[in-house]
């Protein structure tokens, strides 16, 4: 089942609706379940809410998984490139196309935590300790992702990150990552596709470009840090929700694994 819920988005006053999974155990068993907190809420479920017309198709997917959980999918604003100041943690390096924006990633994660993860456990069947909680997104989602596994980790333990964009702001991202110590269970997800890298054979793996020495620099530096990672370039994927969709088993398998 899927509810839509209205939700205020209190730094600007502005409605962020949340698109919210609920196992059908939720209606039939006094049970609580684990939570998955996803970026771009509205290209999850159903191709008629999604930006481009194609959702990740993550409704389909659930119902036939093994594991039973509550996805929170959170609705980024649509006014201009609210989003990409909405989803961007640091300031991006002088010369990048994200410079002229300002980074309201840090206040978008206190929001989560402050009032829409509370909201979640208050209203619905949660297991609400850290363990429990994932989160996950793509792009500039795939980069808060990261960013909250990183500067967050009290809450989420789990981080799916697809092609984020982290080549904007790899400065302080790694100083970040170096500074922290992940817990022990912590468990973070890095995928880009070969198309997306714009190498010249993308039919073949991509061990090469800079988003791959990009994710491969992060990927070293938080198993460094204690935290579990996988490493996957999708050959032949591009950056859309089509090819996205194909990750679905992989990172949740990965993600939550026993």
């Amino acid at each position: 089942m899927i509810v839509k819920q209205d939700f205020l988005y209190s730094p600007k006053g502005a409605n962020r609706p949340l698109h919210i999974y609920l196992p059908e155990a939720c209606l039939h068993r006094e049970e609580r379940f684990p939570v998955m907190y996803f970026f771009d809420g509205h290209n999850l479920f159903s191709d008629e809410d999604a930006t481009y017309g194609k959702s990740w198709g993550l409704k389909t997917f659930l119902e036939g998984w093994g594991k039973e959980m509550i996805v929170v999918g959170i609705e980024c604003g649509h006014d201009g490139n609210e989003r990409l100041s909405e989803y961007l943690p640091y300031p991006a390096d002088p010369g990048s196309w994200f410079a002229e924006y300002e980074p309201m990633g840090e206040t978008t994660m206190d929001w989560i935590v402050k009032e829409v993860k509370p909201f979640i456990d208050r209203n619905y069947p949660t297991i609400p300790f850290r363990e429990c909680t994932g989160i996950a997104g793509s792009s500039m989602g795939g980069l808060m992702s990261l960013y909250a596994a990183v500067r967050y980790n009290r809450w989420f333990s789990k981080a799916g990150c697809l092609s984020s964009a982290v080549g904007c702001c790899m400065g302080p991202l790694m100083q970040d990552l170096e500074a922290c110590a992940f817990s022990p269970d912590t468990r973070i997800y890095l995928s880009w596709g070969s198309r997306e890298a714009g190498v010249k054979d993308p039919d073949r793996e991509d061990r090469g470009s800079r988003t791959y020495h990009c994710n491969k620099r992060i990927a070293l530096c938080a198993e460094g840090r204690g935290a579990a990672v996988k490493l996957r370039c999708q050959v032949g994927g591009g950056h859309c929700e089509a090819d996205w969709e194909k990750l679905v088993p992989e990172f949740m398998n990965f993600l939550w694994m026993a």
